[in-house]
């Protein structure tokens, strides 16, 4: 598969994506690896903590915070802590995001391209020829627990506890997807039209809480018929965690938990003991507060449980803010928002801890892929031998970055897709779009939208002196155009051998 001369990055075999070779760096952080496992007598925790539609701009710690009426000090605190990481990237929606960090792998090749919606009809279980994390860790010793939202199918066969997870407590769907049957002050034309409200009952969708176990029982905690129930729904999801951990610490095995929160998707109904806690008093605002003080909450779970030395815990969003919802909806400094290839849609916080680990204190604007948990915490949990090699693998394993002082990212490049699209690479500083999302209103940057070529040539910018992407360098101030755009059709061709699926969510 061609390379453009530009690229420093290696390509080890045709069906993983090439990576940045520090080996002095890598090598010391097996030998870290090495030591941690032998103190502690088993292999590390792994804690995901996952925020659904949180802005670049929300934590403090990343400009937001007390400044805009939230203010963050658990996320805060872990960022002065730990590593914060100001270039990471996820997907532009949510579904994308949730499959794509569970198998390393790009949306568009598992054809889990967006949400899958109340009366989707999948032609193909995305699942059924995928290897999820879950399922890798779990074969390997591991505890595995999603807590929170899942979002990736709610059928048998593509539930969380059918695809690896031994446990699952939460909710399929959204905030909005579950709420909107009773919210009658936003969707009256629904909630007050019983023949309707019958025709999304009978969609099937679930409304309820959740508690499931891999080959075992699939009960319905709970039923959300009003806004207050969802409104405490991250209050149960966060004690049911809290309680997994002093379980788990209690084995023998080491543990997988993913933390998926609801909020702060909108629609965000504050938690009785949250409403106004915010200085701005907005839900959406009380909603960020919540799930910082539940963060830390969790943390000190781990702490008390005695495992806080021995878990790397990960904090991020699944995708930029959703400004269609404003004023429930989050802060990005960027251009764009959810749903769109700019800045604002895919860049998002990101957080390494791990106590005595991570050398408190550190930034890195160096490239950081979602997908890239994946094959960090394979190698986490001893197993990077276990990345399938039947497929093509987009994740890169960032171990050593994260771990090592002064690690530098073996990421090179991050694709960004807007569903079946390919929309844009950024490489370094620099940001190459072939197609772009336009928004044709204010705020509205999924409802009126549209999806366009760029032109006679691609639209290149430099991220460091034009964050918000508004003035393309082009050919006439960047010599490394051409070399970019090779770059990108070196990326396409890793779909001739292995081709994209469709499930049915092409249209």
């Amino acid at each position: 598969m061609a390379q453009s001369t530009l690229t420093k990055a290696i390509r080890t075999s045709e069906s993983m994506e090439p990576a940045l070779s520090f080996s002095t760096q890598e090598q010391a952080a097996q030998r870290k690896l090495e030591a941690l496992r032998t103190k502690n007598g088993k292999r590390p925790n792994i804690v995901w903590l996952l925020i659904d539609d949180m802005g670049y701009g929300d934590p403090g710690a990343f400009g937001g915070g007390a400044a805009i009426g939230a203010a963050t000090p658990n996320m805060d605190r872990l960022a002065r802590e730990g590593l914060k990481l100001t270039s990471t990237y996820s997907q532009a929606t949510c579904t994308p995001t949730r499959s794509a960090i569970l198998t390393g792998r790009l949306p568009v090749r598992t054809g889990l391209t967006r949400p899958i919606l109340a009366g989707d009809k999948i032609t193909k279980n995305p699942w059924s020829d995928e290897v999820s994390l879950p399922k890798l860790l779990g074969d390997a010793g591991y505890k595995t627990v999603l807590s929170g939202k899942w979002h990736v199918g709610e059928a048998e066969g593509m539930r969380p506890h059918d695809v690896g997870f031994d446990e699952f407590y939460g909710y399929y769907g959204a905030q909005k997807e579950i709420t909107q049957h009773v919210y009658k002050a936003r969707y009256p034309d629904l909630v007050l039209n019983p023949e309707r409200l019958e025709m999304l009952r009978k969609t099937g969708s679930s409304v309820a809480l959740i508690h499931g176990f891999k080959g075992g029982k699939t009960t319905e905690v709970q039923t959300v018929d009003t806004p207050e129930k969802m409104a405490e729904g991250d209050r149960l999801l966060k004690e049911f965690s809290v309680a997994k951990i002093k379980e788990l610490a209690r084995g023998r095995e080491p543990f997988f938990l993913e933390h998926a929160f609801m909020k702060v998707h909108a629609d965000n109904f504050a938690s009785k003991a949250f409403e106004g806690k915010s200085a701005s008093k907005y839900p959406y605002k009380d909603a960020v507060v919540e799930v910082d003080a539940y963060i830390g909450e969790i943390v000190k779970a781990l702490e008390d449980a005695g495992v806080l030395e021995n878990t790397f815990i990960f904090i991020t969003s699944d995708n930029g803010p959703q400004l269609d919802s404003w004023p429930d909806g989050g802060y990005t400094p960027f251009r764009g928002a959810k749903g769109s290839a700019w800045e604002g849609g895919v860049r998002v916080p990101g957080i390494a801890y791990w106590k005595d680990t991570i050398t408190p204190g550190r930034e890195s604007d160096e490239l950081f892929d979602l997908m890239d948990l994946f094959n960090t915490s394979l190698n986490l949990a001893g197993i990077p031998g276990k990345i399938p090699t039947d497929r093509y693998i987009d994740g890169i394993d960032q171990t050593s970055f994260l771990i090592e002082d002064g690690g530098r990212s073996r990421r090179e490049k991050i694709y960004i897709w807007n569903e079946h699209n390919l929309m844009s690479m950024r490489m370094y500083e620099y940001k190459i779009h072939i197609k772009v999302v336009q928004h044709h209103a204010q705020w509205l940057n999924i409802d009126m939208t549209t999806v366009s070529d760029v032109g006679l040539a691609p639209w290149l910018f430099n991220l460091y002196i034009d964050p918000k992407e508004q003035y393309p360098v082009g050919h006439r101030m960047n010599a490394w155009l051409a070399s970019m755009a090779a770059e990108l059709k070196a990326h396409a061709a890793t779909f001739k051998k292995y081709p994209p699926k469709d499930i049915g969510l092409a249209q």
